[in-house]
C-alpha cells in the first residue's frame, strides 16, 4: 500500500503544484451528462470524443489492475494570460507561448512514477497527458483539486484554471484518499459565458465546439465558419475574465516559462516568417500541431473585418 503523503511530496519535487489522489471508479452520473452532450451534436467536428466512452469514464478499463488516480497539476499563467491589448489580431492562447505541455508534464509524471517504483517495484501504471480518453477534469475534481466551471474547465483555490493535468493510474492502493471536492465555487457569475466572443460557452456548463474559436483554430475545423476574434491558435477568453484567475498567481516551475514573445508577433512578422524561422521559434510549442500555413491562414485581413471587431482586453 502506498503512502498518501510520500506521493505528495514526490510529486512536488517532480515540479508539479498540485497532487490529489483518488480511487478509481466508474463516473456513472458524468458519463449520462457527456452522453447528453453528444445526442445534442456539440463535439461537431471532434468525432473522436464519440469513441471510447465507457473507457473515458472508467480508469479501471484503461489500467488493468487499476486501483488509484493520482492526478497533478501545474500552473502556467503568464503575463499573456490575463489578455491582449485591444487590437491585437494574432493573439496566441498562453499555454501555448511555452514549450508542449504534453512533454513537459510526461516527463514530470515518469519522474513520479519511477520514484514511486524505487519504494514499491511491484507498482505497475500508466502515465496520461491529455492524449487517451480519460476524464481528467472529472478525476481532478473527484481528487480533491477544484471544481468544474461555467466554461468546462477545471478551476482550482490556489491557481484558478491556468493549469494542465497530468495522472498516473496506478495498481496499488494507498493509505488514505483525498475528499471529492465540494460545490462549485462559482457562484452567480457568468463572467466567462458573457466574454466568449462567439457564445460557445453554454450557460448549462459546456461548451458548442462548433461555435469554439480553440477548436476552430486547432482541431479539426468545423463546417460552420465563425469570427476569430483575433485569435490564431487557441482563445484564453473565458478564462482571462475569471475572477478566479485575475488573483491567480504567475506560474512557478521555469519550465513553463513563454519561449516567446507573441506581442511582438503581429500579422506581417508571422506572414514574413519562413519555415525554418517558424521552426525555431515555435519547435518546442503546441505552435507546430497547426504548423505555418495554417496559423497563417487564420490571419484576418483588415480589409475583409467589421469595423466593430477590434478584439477583446480583459
Amino acid at each position: 500500500m502506498l503512502d498518501h503523503s510520500i506521493i505528495k511530496r514526490l510529486a512536488s519535487e517532480a515540479g508539479f503544484d498540485l497532487c490529489g489522489i483518488a480511487p478509481c471508479r466508474h463516473f456513472d452520473d458524468a458519463e449520462r451528462r457527456f452522453r447528453e452532450w453528444l445526442a445534442h451534436g456539440y463535439q461537431s467536428s471532434l468525432q473522436y470524443l464519440e469513441r471510447n466512452t465507457e473507457k473515458r469514464f472508467d480508469p479501471r478499463l484503461l489500467v488493468e489492475g487499476a486501483r488509484t488516480a493520482v492526478v497533478c497539476a501545474v500552473g502556467y499563467k503568464n503575463r499573456m494570460s490575463d489578455g491582449y491589448p485591444a487590437g491585437h489580431r494574432t493573439k496566441i492562447a498562453s499555454y501555448a507561448c511555452a514549450e508542449d505541455y504534453h512533454t513537459l508534464v510526461r516527463k514530470m509524471l515518469q519522474r513520479l512514477f519511477e520514484a514511486l517504483r524505487r519504494i514499491s517495484p511491484n507498482l505497475a501504471g500508466r502515465a496520461f497527458v491529455d492524449t487517451a480518453p480519460l476524464a481528467e477534469k472529472r478525476l481532478a475534481v473527484e481528487a480533491g483539486l477544484g471544481w468544474i466551471g461555467r466554461q468546462s474547465l477545471l478551476v482550482t483555490p490556489e491557481l484558478g484554471s491556468f493549469v494542465v493535468l497530468g495522472e498516473l493510474i496506478l495498481t496499488e492502493e494507498v493509505d488514505r484518499y483525498d475528499q471529492p471536492f465540494g460545490p462549485a465555487r462559482c457562484g452567480t457569475c457568468r463572467a466567462c459565458v458573457e466574454c466568449c466572443p462567439t457564445g460557445a460557452v453554454m450557460p448549462g456548463q459546456g461548451i458548442d465546439t462548433a461555435r469554439c474559436i480553440s477548436c476552430h483554430t486547432i482541431e479539426r475545423e468545423p463546417s460552420r465558419s465563425i469570427d476569430l476574434d483575433g485569435w490564431i491558435f487557441g482563445c484564453d477568453a473565458c478564462q482571462s475574465c475569471c475572477p478566479w484567475n485575475r488573483r491567480a498567481p504567475q506560474h512557478r516551475n521555469r519550465a513553463f516559462d513563454p519561449v516567446f514573445d507573441p506581442l511582438e508577433m503581429d500579422a506581417a512578422a508571422w506572414r514574413a516568417l519562413s519555415p525554418a524561422e517558424f521552426e525555431r521559434l515555435c519547435g518546442r510549442t503546441a505552435l507546430m500541431r497547426s504548423g505555418l500555413e495554417r496559423i497563417r491562414s487564420q490571419i484576418a485581413d483588415p480589409r475583409e473585418e467589421p469595423e466593430a471587431a477590434t478584439g477583446h482586453a480583459f
